[in-house]
């Protein structure tokens, strides 16, 4: 038997392992609710994102199903084969915005400073467009991807457009996917896109403070959104948290 190469393992998956495992020993049967998120996180003292990530993931698996506005349930029996995280996906999402908020918000005020003609049409081309929708639809991604490539591309450096490209394609995961499911609606592109639009004003003022700002703030933006509550109910069957229109839509959906 050859060796392994032993590679860490991210604290979303050793979260991930942990629900799997008292799934698997019958802790919790098929049917049963999850504690809730918050409570998980207490529990095992990481962040509600990490738990956040973790359910996810486990849901892509088949692990849990997410309700809006009732809870975390499980749907895969114990007596089932399990099945293991994929270890191509390594980083989570909230991994990867957080990546993103500190390389494109250097690049946004870089791109203040460097910006040409050429460079605004394209930033302008990409947010028309845009603004047309539908959202979310996979157009939609490939527009928010160009606005993003065409701030790099406009400091002439190979490297970093490749690398702000492939931060930006590891959305493209079943989780992030799943996650977007949830929380990515015709308002929160809306958002994006007014956001979008301050980077690109401070862009063409050649405020560097300003984009590196504005840049900043939409990526963290981005993470907020994605934190917002599935509105999950409590053991005792009080629902806690607020919901969105087309949460509740999802709720539906869901029931069916």
């Amino acid at each position: 038997m050859s060796l392994r190469v032993i590679e860490p393992r991210r604290l979303y998956r050793q979260v991930a392992d942990q629900i799997r495992e008292l799934i698997a020993s019958g802790a919790y049967a098929t049917g049963d609710r999850l504690p809730t998120e918050r409570e998980l996180s207490e529990q095992l003292g990481v962040s509600r994102p990490t738990v956040r990530e973790a359910l996810i993931a486990l849901e892509v698996e088949g692990y849990v199903r997410i309700r809006v506005g009732s809870g975390i349930y499980v749907t895969r029996t114990s007596g089932e084969r399990p099945v293991a995280i994929d270890d191509r996906i390594a980083e989570g999402p909230f991994e990867i915005l957080r990546a993103r908020e500190l390389v494109e918000s250097a690049v946004a005020g870089e791109a203040a400073a460097l910006a040409g003609e050429a460079d605004l049409a394209r930033l302008d081309e990409a947010l028309a467009r845009m603004a047309a929708g539908p959202h979310p639809s996979a157009t939609a991604i490939a527009l928010d991807r160009a606005f993003h490539v065409a701030v790099v591309a406009s400091l002439g450096n190979a490297v970093l457009e490749r690398l702000v490209g492939e931060l930006f394609d590891q959305r493209m995961t079943p989780y992030f996917a799943r996650l977007s499911h949830y929380f990515e609606t015709d308002e929160s592109w809306r958002l994006a896109h007014a956001e979008h639009m301050l980077v690109r004003d401070a862009i063409a003022a050649g405020d560097r403070a300003g984009a590196t700002a504005a840049m900043r703030s939409h990526l963290q933006a981005s993470q907020s959104r994605f934190q917002t509550s599935f509105g999950e109910a409590d053991p005792k069957g009080r629902a806690s948290g607020t919901e969105t229109e087309q949460q509740k839509k999802r709720q539906r959906e869901d029931r069916t």
